[in-house]
């Protein structure tokens, strides 16, 4: 049943098309770049390679990249007897961190854990160990805020792994989780899951796109865990815009470039920093900010993202950036071009729609 005020949704991947490896592990020869680009313009989609990306671009341009870097945020714990696996995905201001408590599943990954509840104490590798206080949300059961005793960030780099679900084949080294712009924070703080839709991002592409007039504003948003079963709205996080990346984004608008974010998490970071004139100022800390048609956007003019399940909250922010047609049939295409969803699979640039501005008043082309 489509759901009220929505009529269709994207649908998300059929059997086969989730990226089980990331694309360097599929053959001889391959980097991240080889991974495929779907583009859409309005009503027109078209299919390319990544690499082309410098071709797709314009000077002027601007991309906005997140510099967040990936932890090891899966830890092995026990609840009594049994086997838990405990995802950190934020940390608060009071020392607490909000946690996903998951079981294995017999296969290599994890799974929902059900019964979870206040009180329940998870011990930790090196005689570590929280205690659930509170859910996140009222009435959720899936994310808690617990207490932990130690170092958490100290312990994620000694006995951490990255988070990774069953839809992925293997077990992958932390490196792989971790994008071209990610940058180590000062105080080790990071991302849960990796802001994926900068991965196929090599140095050797960056440099084309510099030497071809694109620009890079960098931010921060730290993102928490995005488990495969659910699907809630995002919750705050953390987040920051440098001044400097204030006014290379208000000055790309001023001259009528396109700012292009890549990935959902750089849209909400700036979208946060954006006053109601559209002007982006020098922000920080937390944003509690959902992105939706209701509201729109105010900055940014197109968007690079991975593949959404069709329950996905960031589904909506695509179609802030794009308006529902449009992102309804580009995952039509995506899925009759067989692409790959998830963290290793293949991505999609929206583009501002300028049909309607190809034509000059003279009726001539520009």
């Amino acid at each position: 049943m489509t759901p009220p005020g929505r009529s269709r949704e994207p649908a998300g991947p059929p059997e086969g098309l989730s990226a089980r490896v990331p694309v360097e592990q599929r053959g001889p020869g391959l980097d991240r770049d080889a991974v495929r680009l779907l583009v859409s313009r309005g009503a027109q989609v078209t299919h390319h390679a990544f690499r082309e990306l410098p071709l797709l671009l314009r000077a002027g341009d601007l991309l906005v990249v997140n510099t967040s870097p990936t932890l090891a945020a899966a830890v092995d714990g026990r609840i009594g007897h049994a086997r838990v696996v405990v995802h950190f995905s934020t940390g608060g201001d009071d020392g607490r961190w909000a946690v996903e408590v998951r079981e294995p599943d017999g296969q290599g990954t994890t799974r929902a854990r059900a019964g979870t509840r206040a009180g329940t104490e998870v011990e930790l590798p090196g005689a570590g160990r929280l205690v659930l206080e509170e859910p996140l949300s009222p009435g959720g059961e899936r994310l808690w805020w617990a207490r932990p005793a130690g170092d958490v960030l100290g312990m994620l780099r000694a006995w951490g792994r990255p988070i990774r679900y069953s839809y992925t084949e293997r077990d992958q080294p932390l490196s792989a989780y971790q994008t071209v712009f990610a940058l180590p924070a000062p105080d080790g703080s990071g991302s849960a899951e990796m802001p994926s839709a900068a991965r196929p991002f090599t140095a050797r592409l960056v440099a084309e796109l510099v030497s071809r007039g694109v620009q890079f504003a960098p931010v921060t948003l730290h993102t928490g865990v995005a488990s495969a079963e659910a699907h809630e709205p995002p919750y705050p996080e953390r987040f920051a815009v440098p001044a400097a990346s204030a006014r290379l984004i208000n000055a790309a608008k001023a001259a009528e470039g396109r700012v292009i974010a890549v990935g959902t998490t750089a849209v909400r970071a700036v979208e946060s920093a954006a006053g109601p004139d559209g002007v982006v100022r020098a922000a920080g800390g937390w944003t509690d900010l959902v992105v939706t048609p209701e509201r729109g956007v105010r900055v940014v003019d197109g968007l690079l993202t991975g593949l959404h399940e069709p329950e996905a909250s960031h589904l909506l922010m695509l179609e802030a950036v794009a308006g529902r047609a449009a992102v309804g049939r580009a995952y039509d295409e995506a899925l009759r071009g067989r692409y790959l969803w998830h963290e290793f699979g293949d991505v999609h640039l929206i583009l501002p729609d300028e049909s309607a501005h190809a034509v000059r008043c003279d009726g001539n082309p520009w």
